[in-house]
């Protein structure tokens, strides 16, 4: 399993900004794919946003044009930059990455929106 250890979460206002970091264990250039999820409560886990091996990208529809995910080969990390956010972006975001047919799961951190 790879180790993935997410940072950044907190509370924002809506219309606001916050970036999430992963940290993996290994070197991330060879992974399959690797990007975030989310779960709010009550609600089913949903992608938000992956990158695969190729460098190609893939958004939820409810975030496209607002969110960017960006990575970081040398420092092993993936990075998730949420603008404009929405009361309905709250939720726990998790960090995800599979390499072949293993995938791993980051503990979770936690987005807020609320005024």
């Amino acid at each position: 399993q790879v180790q993935l250890v997410e940072s950044g979460g907190g509370l924002a206002q809506p219309g606001g900004s916050l970036r999430l970091s992963c940290l993996a264990s290994e070197n991330i250039l060879f992974f399959n794919a690797m990007g975030w999820y989310r779960q709010a409560p009550g609600k089913e886990r949903e992608m938000v946003a992956l990158i695969n091996l190729s460098g190609l990208i893939d958004y939820a529809d409810s975030v496209w044009g607002r969110f960017t995910i960006s990575r970081d080969v040398d420092k092993k990390r993936v990075d998730l930059q949420m603008n404009d956010l929405k009361p309905e972006d709250a939720a726990v975001y998790y960090c995800h990455a599979r390499v072949l047919s293993r995938l791993s799961w980051g503990q979770g951190i936690l987005v807020s929106v609320s005024s």
